[in-house]
């Protein structure tokens, strides 16, 4: 029986409401876009590098800037820096559906990534200061659900649009959506600041310029030549400054990333365990939904509509294996998990070619769709239960940082691979570039397989907690 105090009141209520659609906003603009790419590149003539900074300077300014955004929010205001980060984010989607070249469009959505990385952490952070430890768990679960239900529709719609309308439309939606969260939250959300009143300037800098250093070089290496100056230098450059970055963390007063935690064994191994999840997925992401319109002759709506059975395997076994996880153990199921995506991406890298019906692929879709979304949860779990109570915040925000950066690296990754094999300028020039992209999304896969396999085994008492973020430490009850 639900008492008094478990009720969740009208002021929690607005706050997770506003929270959840916050982050279903986000979520979906970094699906929608997969399914419009190819319209995208059409109306605006645009290269295959040129779409993949559409996807990765997203991905990119909201990894660096993830956990600045989370102590910004302690500084100055959490409410005041997630509506600010509402008003960037709407207004960079403004920009993006007004773009008049490919240029603008990526540089819009950088301005989306900035915002966004002020509104998901902080939206955490709100439910968290919220609700009590008794009502948390209940309140993320509700949100991850939305958030959740975003990857499920978010190809679908992407293709509605597109399809029905224009791809520019996929952005306009924002402007309603943002305009009525903007003026919501003033009214309905208090205002918190929190402890963490300092931030990692030089850290930021570092690993921001050391990681686009590294996709430029990705980026740049079909066009410009792999012995190239260019590339050669901003490889060099880029690992450089992710070196300084790591040494910097290691003796910064306050670090984003502490290397501390890096000497725990599961924070070591399902960390890049995870990164390789999202490589493989952002990786098959980029070019899936191309491959139906461009050799399978689809549209946006068909398109998407075949990739509902990848995406709807989230809604499943999502939630089961975060049941089931502290069970059996984290380790089987990240790496049984990047098993099953090495299978299914193998499957498709062998049999995807022009003459490829959908039914062939569907079994490989549901095998990875399954592995990938089985594998998130645990190696979640593995993170923050390998760190003190105290901690998570900060270990769950670096594990949201991590994955971001490794969705930005397998879609470096597999476009490069894709540039090298094939192209656009026949359906079956596609195909063998596609075949290529495919098999190396099966090798990131692969390794991080391998990576999962050397995480401890099932712990006997596992810290579980719902996904923070740095500034959002709760004071748990009753966790030794």
């Amino acid at each position: 029986m639900t008492t008094h105090k478990e009720r969740m009141t009208s002021k929690q209520a607005w706050v997770l409401g506003l929270a959840s659609l916050a982050s279903f906003m986000m979520a979906l603009d970094s699906l929608v876009v997969t399914t419009t790419l190819h319209s995208i590149r059409q109306d605006l003539t645009a290269s295959i590098q040129s779409l993949e900074w559409v996807v990765n300077a997203y991905g990119l300014t909201f990894a660096v800037l993830l956990l600045t955004g989370a102590a910004l929010g302690d500084r100055f205001g959490r409410r005041r820096v997630f509506t600010v980060g509402l008003a960037v984010f709407t207004i960079a989607s403004v920009a993006c559906a007004l773009s008049p070249d490919i240029s603008v469009l990526i540089a819009a959505r950088a301005l989306q990534g900035l915002g966004a990385s002020m509104v998901l952490p902080l939206s955490l952070t709100l439910i968290s200061a919220m609700f009590p430890p008794q009502q948390r768990g209940k309140a993320m679960g509700l949100y991850l659900g939305f958030t959740g239900l975003a990857t499920f529709s978010g190809p679908f719609i992407g293709g509605v649009i597109a399809e029905g309308l224009a791809w520019q439309w996929i952005f306009w939606l924002n402007l309603p959506v943002g305009l009525a969260a903007i003026l919501l939250t003033a009214r309905r959300v208090d205002e918190s600041v929190g402890p963490n009143n300092r931030f990692d300037l030089a850290g930021v800098v570092l690993v921001t310029l050391g990681a686009f250093g590294v996709v430029w070089a990705l980026v740049r290496g079909n066009v410009a030549g792999w012995g190239s100056l260019e590339v050669l230098g901003a490889l060099v450059l880029g690992v450089a400054l992710v070196v300084a970055f790591v040494i910097w963390e290691r003796r910064a007063t306050a670090p984003m990333l502490p290397m501390r935690f890096f000497r725990l064994r599961a924070f070591a191994t399902a960390n890049p365990a995870n990164a390789a999840v999202f490589a493989s997925l952002y990786g098959t992401m980029f070019f899936l939904a191309q491959y139906f319109q461009t050799v399978h002759g689809e549209g946006p709506l068909g398109a998407g509509l075949r990739l509902m059975p990848w995406t709807a395997t989230l809604m499943v076994c999502a939630p089961i294996a975060g049941r089931l996880a502290d069970k059996v153990g984290e380790r089987n199921f990240v790496a049984g998990g990047l098993l099953l995506q090495t299978i299914g991406m193998g499957w498709i890298t062998l049999v995807a070619d022009s003459d490829t019906g959908y039914l062939e692929l569907l079994p490989a879709l549901i095998i990875s769709g399954a592995g990938l979304t089985m594998a998130m949860p645990a190696a979640q779990k593995a993170v923050v239960g390998a760190v003190k109570p105290q901690e998570i915040g900060q270990a769950s925000g670096a594990f949201m940082m991590l994955r971001m950066f490794g969705g930005v690296l397998g879609t470096s990754v597999t476009v490069a691979v894709f540039a090298g094999a094939g192209g656009y300028a026949s359906a079956e020039q596609f195909g063998e570039g596609f075949t290529a992209a495919m098999s190396a999304v099966t090798a990131i896969a692969f390794i991080g397989m391998l990576v999962a396999l050397g995480m401890p085994g099932r712990r006997r008492h596992a810290v579980v907690a719902p996904p923070q973020t740095a500034s959002a430490v709760p004071q748990r009850e009753g966790v030794a």
